[in-house]
């Protein structure tokens, strides 16, 4: 038992160096050409933030319609904070999920909603806190007895989706009546990129401001800010006398209890990737999921594989031999697979079938990959449409009773030329099956498969070997979904192995050569159509960035005592 602990352990430590951003759909990417920040310190020892962010949102992202912005802790007054997009309010207001900050900590959500920041658009938000509390701590340097400290780090945001150079401009407002002579202030850190020295002048009000400013600063990195002054200018229960870290479960877990931090965090770190490749895969959106009544017929068999929401690898599969047998396309070639259109195109494709054929016009490649997706987003969405007041889990059933009958139809045949006949007339409903190619083989065994006329439009070897090109009025059995067979003895045969085999290299021709590998391609579609959740209240995406407070806030300053903050979306 000591040993498989110990073992765990190892694992998990080697888990925490997994980038964690990898657990996430990264659809956000934006640049902040422009921030200012002014951290005001006022006479009752309080602080007062104003933010203003320059959000330039990538063409192509998703719309920024939340942001989290770090405090330095909880001891906020909510009624204070105030937002705004361009000048108009910003009325959804929370407090932020600790979990939404990367490095735990406290902080402020902004719902945009209407006022979100569209791809390809830039956007200025403000964001005002009037008051918060206990951000004043004793100073312990040699020269500054007396005095009280201050360090502050403005709100960053996570890496993976800001990029680019950040004007930065970063103000310290001491409190009224500090003479210019009295305040000192703390180098910002090798990690800044502007001047150690800051700007110093008196606001209108006759106080203390330093400002520190580069244009070369970035919006994922955490810049550290400080000052000190004497103590005599604030109310002595304004400065905060208990030690930075303090004995509490927060900075227990955090610093204390190292064998249960990493068992705890290397565990949702493992959690978190394979619960997002899982997730990935969840292409379905929630709403579908909630039961109503009876069963909807009259699904294909593609959309029947949608509702069980099968590996999209298959389901294109599905469209394509749906695509051949109706006579509407020819493989070309199988690896890498290229398809030649009918022309005309035969009537009665479903608009799937034609999204995807117009797919295979262009190149293989991210265009063709993108057109796909688009395909795969229609096809839920007109899925949730048509699933609307009736039960998803009743339906399913009946689809998967529609497989066992094409199956019981196919093995109930007393000939190999008869099961090859009825196995093509039901081959679209077999492939529900989520065994279908090991189920086929078993079905045949070492006996023939008669391939349906169909079958040269779709393997060119077949086709080269004598196997013929069938053409859209001998291929196509109307409205039943196609198919075709011939005179039995007739047609070529393979055995049921092999049969199974050529459609199963189908299946991984598609998630290898033309969508790139599955998870990826399904991930592109699960994130319009089943979005990761936003915090709070609402729907929608975001983006995750650093946290403030807890003893992830470390001081490089005489003051030993941190403000800091962080951010989030």
């Amino acid at each position: 038992m000591i040993r498989k602990t110990a073992l765990l352990l190892l694992v998990l430590a080697a888990l925490l160096g997994l980038v964690s951003s990898t657990a996430l759909a990264q659809t956000y990417s934006f640049s902040m050409p422009d921030e200012t920040v002014n951290a005001s310190y006022n006479q009752d020892g309080t602080l007062s933030l104003d933010y203003v962010f320059t959000f330039a949102n990538d063409s192509g992202a998703s719309p920024i319609d939340y942001v989290d912005v770090g405090l330095p802790n909880n001891s906020y007054d909510m009624s204070t904070v105030k937002a705004d997009v361009d000048g108009s309010p910003v009325s959804d207001i929370t407090q932020a999920d600790p979990n939404n900050l990367s490095s735990g900590g406290s902080g402020v959500t902004l719902a945009l909603h209407n006022l979100a920041i569209q791809p390809g658009a830039t956007g200025k938000v403000h964001l005002s806190v009037g008051k918060i509390t206990g951000v004043v701590y004793p100073s312990t340097g040699n020269n500054t007895k007396n005095y009280g400290s201050v360090n502050f780090s403005p709100t960053w945001f996570d890496s993976s989706f800001v990029h680019g150079n950040t004007n930065l401009t970063v103000s310290l407002t001491l409190p009224p009546g500090i003479q210019p002579s009295e305040p000192v202030y703390y180098t910002p850190g090798s990690n800044w990129p502007g001047s150690q020295t800051p700007a110093s002048s008196l606001d209108s009000q006759g106080r203390v401001v330093y400002t520190w400013n580069s244009p070369n600063a970035n919006g994922y990195t955490k810049y550290t800010f400080g000052a000190g002054f004497p103590a005599k200018y604030i109310p002595a229960s304004a400065i905060v006398r208990q030690p930075p870290i303090q004995i509490s479960p927060s900075s227990l877990l955090c610093c204390g209890i190292v064998l249960f931090f990493l068992f705890t965090f290397g565990f949702s770190i493992y959690q978190g990737i394979w619960g997002a490749r899982k997730r990935k895969l969840a292409y379905l959106p929630p709403k579908i999921s909630i039961e109503g009544h009876g069963i909807k017929r009259g699904l294909t068999a593609v959309e029947a594989a949608v509702l069980e929401e099968q590996p999209l690898d298959k389901v294109m599969t599905m469209i394509l031999f749906g695509v051949v047998k109706k006579g509407a396309a020819t493989v070309t070639t199988r690896d890498p697979l290229e398809l030649k259109d009918a022309s005309p195109l035969p009537q009665g494709l479903n608009a799937y079938e034609t999204d995807f054929l117009a797919a295979f016009q262009k190149p293989n490649g991210p265009d063709r990959r993108k057109l796909l997706q688009d395909m795969m987003i229609n096809l839920v969405k007109s899925l949730s449409e048509k699933m609307k007041g009736f039960s998803r889990k009743e339906s399913i059933a009946y689809y998967e009773s529609i497989t066992k009958q094409a199956w019981d139809q196919v093995e109930a045949a007393n000939t190999p030329e008869v099961k090859s006949q009825k196995y093509d007339e039901v081959m679209d409903w077999t492939m529900l099956d989520h065994d279908y190619s090991g189920r086929t083989g078993r079905v045949f065994g070492s006996g023939p498969v008669f391939v349906p006329i169909w079958w040269g439009n779709y393997d060119p070897v077949f086709r080269s070997q004598g196997g013929g090109l069938a053409s859209p009025s001998t291929s196509s059995l109307g409205g039943g979904g196609g198919g075709g067979f011939g005179t039995p003895g007739s047609l070529p045969s393979l055995p049921g192995s092999a049969f199974a085999s050529s459609v199963a290299n189908s299946v991984q021709t598609f998630s290898a050569g033309v969508l790139g590998g599955v998870t990826g391609f399904t991930g592109g579609v699960t994130s319009a159509t089943n979005p990761v959740p936003p915090p709070a209240v609402s729907s929608g995406g975001g983006w995750h960035g650093g946290g403030g407070g807890g003893c992830a806030c470390a001081c490089a300053c005489a003051g030993c005592a941190c403000a800091c903050a962080g951010g989030g979306r």
